[in-house]
């Protein structure tokens, strides 16, 4: 298996983003464009980049320094376990309360209050239990 978060990671991640209706058509219904990041708390910076347009990821990778709307960060064995279990809403309001899932950039409230945005965005940790 990959390196979490590697640039072969992302590019999987990307493909199984796009193969998930209830994560990349939701957010096509409401033109969703975002670059997100993903990475280990206490680096500096991200390691992995996914690139949305209109629901869809169009591409992934490695992180480049590009401009990012979201900076999602934890340590390791929680993205594992969220990865191999999923999170629901009430989990994801523990991680984000507790410290254990960490917005470097993004507004987790604004997300969290819209239910278009937030039922994909817990779909999106079960999609990454398929990398």
């Amino acid at each position: 298996m990959a390196e979490l978060f590697s640039d072969e990671w992302m590019k999987r991640y990307m493909e199984e983003w796009n193969n998930e209706p209830d994560l990349s058509d939701a957010l096509a219904k409401i033109n969703f464009n975002s670059v997100i990041a993903y990475g280990l708390e206490g680096e500096d910076n991200p390691r992995g980049v996914l690139v949305v347009e209109n629901g869809k990821a169009v591409s992934g990778g490695a992180f480049n320094g590009e401009n990012l709307n979201w900076d999602l960060r934890a340590n390791q064995a929680s993205w594992e376990k969220w990865a191999a279990k999923g999170i629901g809403m009430m989990g994801l309001g523990m991680a984000y309360t507790s410290r254990k899932l960490k917005f470097k950039v993004g507004d987790y409230g604004a997300m969290i209050k819209d239910p278009r945005m937030a039922g994909p965005f817990i779909k999106s940790f079960t999609v990454m239990g398929r990398v």
